[in-house]
Formats: structure tokens, C-alpha cells, sequence
């Protein structure tokens, strides 16, 4: 379960990154934005807003229940793709993501 602790370690990461670069949000989408079935809920949400209601509580679900988490991780590349128009300090981010990915992609069944 260590890869459990170091994901938990990398998530305080993307919240506090998420924070720095004024992408955190204080209110809650409506529950309907939550329930999208598309990728990292494209129809409904931004990127960072996935990142913080979806992607975020469900990993330290994951963590906090010890069940197994995803053997692949393909979130860098997304943020990429989103925040490329952006003009943020997104670095940390970054490779707090790309931490997440490498993490769950080197997991082993």
C-alpha cells in the first residue's frame, strides 16, 4: 500500500498547487456537473474543476477505503491540453501530475 501513501502525499500537492494558481474553487458544482460519464467530465466541468470535486475525493476514497487504485493514469497529457491556453505558473502542478501518472502506471497487478 505504499504507492497508496505516496499518491495520498501527491494529492495534498495537486489541492495546494490547484490553490496557488487561483484554480481552486470554494462552491461545489451542482451535484448534475458531478454525475458526467465523459472523460474527466469534459461536458460538464473544466479540467481543474475535475481535478478538485472528482479526481481528488475519489483517489482519497480509494486510499482512505485500501482499495486498489487505477493501474493507469493518463491525466498529464490532459492538463497539458488545458492549461496550455492558460497563462499560470502551472509547473508544480505538472509534475505533481505527472508524479500521480508515473505512480499508477508502474503499479502492478
Amino acid at each position: 500500500m505504499s504507492d497508496g501513501f505516496e499518491v495520498a502525499a501527491i494529492l495534498i500537492d495537486i489541492e495546494a498547487e490547484l490553490r496557488q494558481i487561483g484554480c481552486w474553487q470554494a462552491e461545489v458544482p451542482p451535484p448534475s456537473a458531478l454525475r458526467s460519464e465523459q472523460p474527466f467530465a469534459v461536458d460538464t466541468l473544466n479540467f481543474a474543476q475535475w481535478l478538485q470535486f472528482i479526481f481528488i475525493p475519489r483517489m482519497r476514497f480509494l486510499i482512505d477505503q485500501r482499495q486498489g487504485l487505477p493501474r493507469a493514469s493518463g491525466i498529464a497529457p490532459m492538463a497539458e491540453e488545458y492549461f496550455s491556453a492558460k497563462q499560470l505558473p502551472v509547473n508544480g502542478l505538472m509534475a505533481a501530475l505527472r508524479a500521480v501518472d508515473a505512480l499508477l502506471g508502474s503499479q502492478q497487478a
